[in-house]
């Protein structure tokens, strides 16, 4: 999987350090498979949950969300948004 960018991480991990191991370990995961279906990808990670159009991403123990759109056909993912679980909650990210 195509996961664009590493970027965000980067940027969030200075911002909050804690995040950083986690972010890490997704990232490395992520990089590293070809899933074919969301059915594949919650082998793997088995709390994402689909919120169309978007995979949502437990990350760092509940602590953090990673939302992302992915093109299964293409093996690409795009990270939209990190955010904390309280950010996350509030829903400003959802599309309008």
């Amino acid at each position: 999987m195509h996961v664009i960018s590493y970027k965000a991480i980067r940027e969030y991990k200075a911002a909050r350090p804690d995040a950083g191991p986690a972010l890490d370990n997704w990232y490395r995961v992520s990089s590293s498979t070809k899933w074919k279906s969301f059915a594949e990808l919650k082998k793997v990670f088995s709390s994402a949950e689909w919120v169309t159009p978007y995979v949502v991403f437990n990350i760092g123990g509940n602590q953090y969300r990673l939302i992302a759109e992915i093109n299964f056909r293409s093996q690409t993912l795009f990270m939209r948004h990190i955010l904390a679980h309280q950010e996350y909650k509030r829903g400003n990210w959802r599309s309008p």
